[in-house]
């Protein structure tokens, strides 16, 4: 069996596999080799590197590791028309994630950017910045899975009324209250924090709308990190010109890299984070742990994967 990385990951992480699986054959790229492709078993890839033409190349495939939690760059259907299983990290993110997430309500909240920028240029003000305090929030989580559930239990250690919304409307880890998403606008006037962790399939496209902002408190904070075609640009745009919302923390872009023209660099209350809040020194370690329970599975001929997808939905 050859087991195909489309990345060259850590020398003691390929080590630990070569020790642990010496019956497999591994092999680590920074880019595909199209002979190499042809005999894979297994790939294992970030998702945005695989097209129809790699699919078609892989006749041996069978499983498709993704070391990530998003697959909207993957070629969907021609996977699923090879039948392909595919399976994913879901669920690493969330302690990195919840963390970034925190730091950026924490910084706005406690006026750290003023307080920087004050450094910058060697001004002492005691008084300034306008800092407000976390406790006695009420934060929407839009999306409270692994990684929202985790962001619920820390907010909640700061007194925070967490609000999930999810497509069932069922309970939700650390919740306090939790709806269905199409009930999102009969809550929005009473969120102080709407964070959204949502994946991008056709339901989630440019779910957010002008009303929904309109509803909102003019001191809100609106944080995407979940997939950037949540809201349209342009409209993201209209809304922090408007000043509809306190300000915008964003993760995620329609458009990556952010191009350096786009009007969202030139505005002042907004924090521009380029898709970076799930990094980690222990991403890759984290990924493995996943990985490799799932290898032994396979070898064994399971097909009953931790995190197994469905392709065609995105998740």
């Amino acid at each position: 069996m050859l087991v195909y990385f489309t990345f060259d990951s850590r020398p003691d992480l390929q080590q630990q596999l070569l020790d642990q699986f010496p019956q497999v054959t591994f092999v680590f790229h920074n880019e595909i080799d199209n002979n190499v492709l042809a005999q894979a078993d297994v790939i294992v890839t970030y998702g945005e590197d695989l097209t129809e033409d790699h699919i078609e190349i892989a006749q041996n495939l069978k499983w498709i590791f993704v070391a990530s939690a998003g697959v909207e760059m993957m070629p969907h259907e021609k996977i699923a028309e090879r039948e392909i299983l595919v399976s994913n990290v879901r669920g690493i993110h969330k302690k990195p994630m919840a963390e970034s997430v925190l730091a950026h309500i924490l910084s706005l909240k406690r006026s750290l950017p003023y307080i920087y920028q004050n450094q910058k240029n060697r001004i002492w003000n005691k008084r300034g910045g306008n800092p407000s305090e976390l406790n006695g929030s009420t934060a929407f989580i839009i999306g409270p899975g692994a990684i929202g559930a985790e962001l619920g239990r820390i907010l909640q250690a700061f007194q925070v009324n967490t609000i999930g919304f999810n497509r069932s409307g069922q309970s939700a880890p650390y919740m306090n209250e939790t709806y269905q998403i199409t009930e999102l606008k009969n809550h929005l006037p009473k969120a102080d924090i709407v964070i959204s962790i949502l994946p991008s399939t056709k339901e989630t496209k440019h779910l957010f709308q002008y009303e929904h902002f309109q509803l909102m408190k003019d001191s809100a904070i609106f944080m995407n990190f979940g997939r950037g075609d949540l809201v349209e640009t342009d409209l993201l745009i209209r809304v922090l010109e408007e000043k509809l919302i306190g300000h915008a923390v964003l993760d995620v872009f329609e458009e990556e890299p952010l191009p350096s023209n786009s009007k969202l660099w030139d505005l002042n209350n907004i924090t521009i984070s380029p898709h970076c809040s799930s990094h980690s020194t222990r991403y890759l370690e984290r990924s493995f742990e996943i990985f490799v329970p799932s290898l032994e599975k396979w070898l064994k001929g399971e097909t009953d994967l931790e995190n197994k997808m469905d392709i065609l939905r995105g998740y």
